[in-house]
């Protein structure tokens, strides 16, 4: 790889001449691939793994390769993600119930992984400023099954100035240098100058101090970038110390994974309670990570009620389900979802879109949001239609109706065709599922199931 001369100068003075020579050499080898199970699908565990092997540092987690074009991929059964970006999340550690901020949450690796681990408890709020970017971390959280993620897209000061002192544990995965990505990303190679990680340094202290908003007293924050400069890694953790007075909580090393350098920031010696995982020593792509503990003694968190948004140009007006919407989500669900607890007070409709949005969580209004809670599905006349997140978010238990079909009938589902029935089966909505793995809604009429499988997603299974 044809590094910049700065990079390789910087790299040689930090280093030693050796280390440096073996960083550089390691670009030029294979990304090495990984992913995860679910643990929100039934039976996740189940999935054939024979080709991978499990991961000491995260669980659930194993190196190998997956393709999107499967059933286990579509379904949400498994995530691919590189192995040292799953550590972050592992660390963070989160507890069912707990309120937790993924504050640059894009593509959706680290919230999916949280989600996960929170088992639908508690609330997982997931922001990334950038609105097309935010569009494709909807997809992955509704890919996943999750019932208890927002998805916001906003700045992280306002959302600071929104919902200060809410969060137990908040997650900065911070825009940087991207120095651990070149093998993975040659294009970030073209990025990168010498005062590049200072100029992101900066940055990262803006969204640092509004995270820090965020936090409530007692709260931890787990700071991680994908790079190796010590302007961003080691100097900004030294930087939260001084300025906030948080302290290191010692991590976990694992084989291949080193200790954080006190020597790159003033001798700090706490430091070394941080990770850096070194493309030449550890089997994935760079990363740092530290967890950082705020000592102000912990306070009840006091959040504002949820409340009836104010109108704004081209949205209708947000809140709670009217009387006929709410006579239609009641009939679906006693003839559809029997079993699917929500209440009236859990329910949330944007336009003609509904949401389960517990009514604990912190108000939408003033916010820009992608994804309020779960998405159940859309109010057209007369009728509720389930979306498609829906049915990858329950169980067969808690529906009236499942079909199970063939692996080449969720081939040709998923690619848009309408199945034709051997038997009857009861008319109406209906979870489809393949080796017992629920993909999609579909409404059967007669012998035939008509596809509702989202037109933008559908794909040729080779």
């Amino acid at each position: 790889m044809d590094l910049p001369v700065d990079f390789k100068e910087k790299y040689r003075r930090l280093l030693g001449e050796n280390e440096a020579d073996a960083l550089f050499a390691s670009f030029d080898t294979p990304p090495v691939k990984g992913f995860r199970l679910n643990p929100l699908k039934p039976d996740y565990k189940d999935v054939a793994v024979s080709l991978a092997h499990p991961l000491d540092h995260v669980a659930d987690g194993y190196a190998g390769q997956v393709h999107g074009h499967t059933l286990e991929h579509q379904a949400g059964y498994v995530y691919s993600q590189d192995p040292s970006a799953m550590y972050v999340a592992a660390v963070t550690n989160p507890q069912p119930g707990e309120r937790v901020l993924d504050l640059c949450a894009a593509p959706g690796g680290k919230t999916t992984q949280l989600a996960g681990m929170m088992a639908n408890q508690g609330v997982l709020v997931s922001n990334e400023i950038n609105a097309k970017r935010a569009r494709v971390l909807v997809e992955n959280v509704e890919r996943t099954g999750a019932r208890n993620v927002v998805v916001l897209n906003e700045r992280p000061d306002h959302l600071a100035k929104e919902l200060p002192g809410y969060f137990d544990k908040i997650v900065v995965d911070a825009p940087c240098s991207g120095e651990g990505m070149f093998r993975k990303d040659p294009a970030a190679v073209r990025y990168w100058h010498a005062d590049y990680p200072a100029e992101c340094a900066r940055r990262q202290h803006e969204i640092l101090c509004s995270a820090m908003t965020l936090l409530r007293p007692g709260g931890q924050l787990v700071y991680s970038t994908c790079t190796f400069a010590p302007e961003e890694d080691e100097q900004v953790v030294a930087w939260l110390m001084r300025e906030y007075g948080l302290t290191v909580v010692p991590l976990k090393r694992y084989p291949g994974m080193d200790a954080g350098r006190p020597d790159f920031a003033d001798g700090e010696a706490t430091l070394t309670g941080t990770v850096r995982m070194m493309t030449h020593h550890f089997a994935g792509e760079g990363q740092f990570v530290a967890k950082l503990q705020d000592p102000r003694p912990a306070e009840p968190v006091v959040a504002k009620r949820p409340r009836r948004a104010k109108k704004k140009k081209g949205r209708k007006v947000s809140g709670q389900p009217n009387k006929e919407q709410r006579q239609l989500w009641t009939a679906f669900q006693q003839e559809t979802l029997p079993n699917f607890n929500v209440t009236s007070a859990d329910l949330y409709v944007s336009g003609t879109y509904l949401y389960l949005y517990r009514h604990e969580w912190p108000a939408l209004s003033g916010l820009t949001y992608q994804r309020p809670g779960l998405l159940l599905g859309t109010f057209k006349k007369n009728r509720f239609e389930p979306s498609y997140a829906l049915a990858l978010a329950i169980r067969p238990e808690e529906v009236a109706h499942a079909l199970e079909v063939s692996a080449d009938q969720w081939a040709a589902y998923v690619s848009g065709q309408v199945l034709a029935l051997d038997e009857e089966h009861p008319a109406g909505w209906t979870l489809l599922t393949c080796e017992g793995k629920p993909f999609a809604f579909g409404k059967v009429v007669g012998r035939t199931v008509k596809n509702f499988f989202p037109k933008a997603l559908r794909f040729t299974v080779n």
